[in-house]
């Protein structure tokens, strides 16, 4: 049995928790600064809490030595002191940020490790987006001989949207507030830019439902460096519903609110319900030559909430927990490198896909729980 560290005992953590916990393969302990947050976390007896302030200096460490693992679930700005952490004891270090400069440092902290001949990995975005999105763009890319474009489309939708923002809660809202605000990579002709967020807005449907979809940070991963001088256009753009891009760009630019972060996160909490009832849907196109003919493949999968032993979960916290447990499971098991600095892209698709966490994503298995 391995002994991992969980920090954040929100929603994701909990469910990452609860989920290793009841594979009988992991101890898990999980920790927060927040007693209350602790309290409240639905956890089965098998899962240790710990009370802890990890910005304490020294404090983590002593909770991570002798530790197989430490798996990040906590808000971005705290991804890069989780990190140094791991690095300071020599273990195993996953996280699920979408934070595009925490990720830069992470592979720093891997890079310097390695120089110490170091034998512990580094996992950077192991969720959804990033995560599992960039393992389905490589595997569909690898089939190409030579590539033209790169689209990657994630959303997680109310299934029953009923506000002007057709939105609901069901992402750290810290999170989903930096993705808006941040910077984008793309490759344009060729290229690797910065685009800005919350434009080149576009228009799709899918199982007949219309979507707008627009630039959003973070969602590439390492996919774009990976990619460099082998595609023309690589971009990831976050689906919502319409009519959300536009009123999300006046309350950012025209009011300010990117700005006032701490503002714009209170009027979503006190305002957005939280829902159960969410969908995840993962749209994927890729296109290039093989054997001198332009062709194009697509992956599309809708993953709806469902029951996870005795506690109904949402889409987003059995996608994004179910991605970063599987890539837990294929390190432990020797899948994976064990030292260095590991990229989502590294992944084999068939094998996420085999994996008793990573069947969560598979399409058949999908179909089977929805008509059950």
């Amino acid at each position: 049995m391995k002994n991992i560290v969980v920090v954040g005992a929100g929603k994701i953590g909990s469910t990452i928790a609860e989920m290793l916990s009841a594979t009988g393969d992991y101890r898990v302990t999980l920790v927060d600064r927040s007693a209350a947050q602790l309290a409240t976390a639905e956890l089965p007896a098998g899962v240790a809490t710990q009370e802890l302030d990890i910005a304490a200096a020294g404090e983590l460490e002593k909770i991570l030595a002798g530790k197989f693992a430490v798996l990040s679930a906590a808000p971005f700005h705290l991804t890069t002191r989780i990190a140094e952490a791991a690095a300071a004891t020599g273990v195993h270090y996953l996280d699920l940020t979408e934070d595009v400069v925490s990720t830069r440092r992470v592979k720093e902290l891997a890079r310097d490790e390695l120089a110490r001949d170091a034998k512990s990995a580094f996992i950077p975005q192991c969720g959804l987006a990033p995560g599992f999105i960039s393992i389905v763009a490589n595997d569909l890319a690898s089939r190409f001989d030579t590539l033209e474009s790169v689209r990657m489309r994630v959303g997680a939708l109310p299934q029953y949207p009923s506000n002007a923002l057709n939105y609901n809660l069901t992402w750290s809202t810290d999170g989903v507030i930096n993705e808006y605000c941040e910077p984008c990579e793309a490759i344009v002709e060729g290229e690797l830019i910065e685009v800005p967020p919350l434009e080149e807005r576009e228009e799709f449907s899918l199982d007949g439902v219309t979507y707008e979809a627009f630039n959003t940070s973070g969602g590439l991963g390492t996919l774009a460096e990976t990619l460099k001088g082998k595609v023309r256009t690589l971009n990831y753009r976050t689906i919502r519903y319409p009519g959300h891009a536009a009123i999300m760009k006046a309350l950012l630019n025209d009011l300010g609110l990117r700005h006032r972060r701490d503002v714009l996160k209170d009027i979503f909490e006190s305002a957005l319900p939280a829902t159960l009832q969410d969908v995840v849907i993962v749209f994927v196109t890729v296109s290039g030559r093989r054997n001198g003919r332009l062709l194009q493949e697509t992956y599309a999968n809708k993953i709806y909430s469902h029951r996870v032993g005795n506690i109904v979960r949402s889409a987003i916290q059995i996608t994004t927990a179910s991605g970063i447990c599987a890539v837990l499971d294929m390190l432990a098991d020797g899948s994976l490198p064990s030292r260095g600095f590991v990229r989502q892209e590294d992944i084999a698709l068939d094998a996420f896909l085999a994996n008793r966490f990573g069947r969560a994503y598979a399409q058949h298995e999908m179909v089977s729980r929805l008509a059950s």
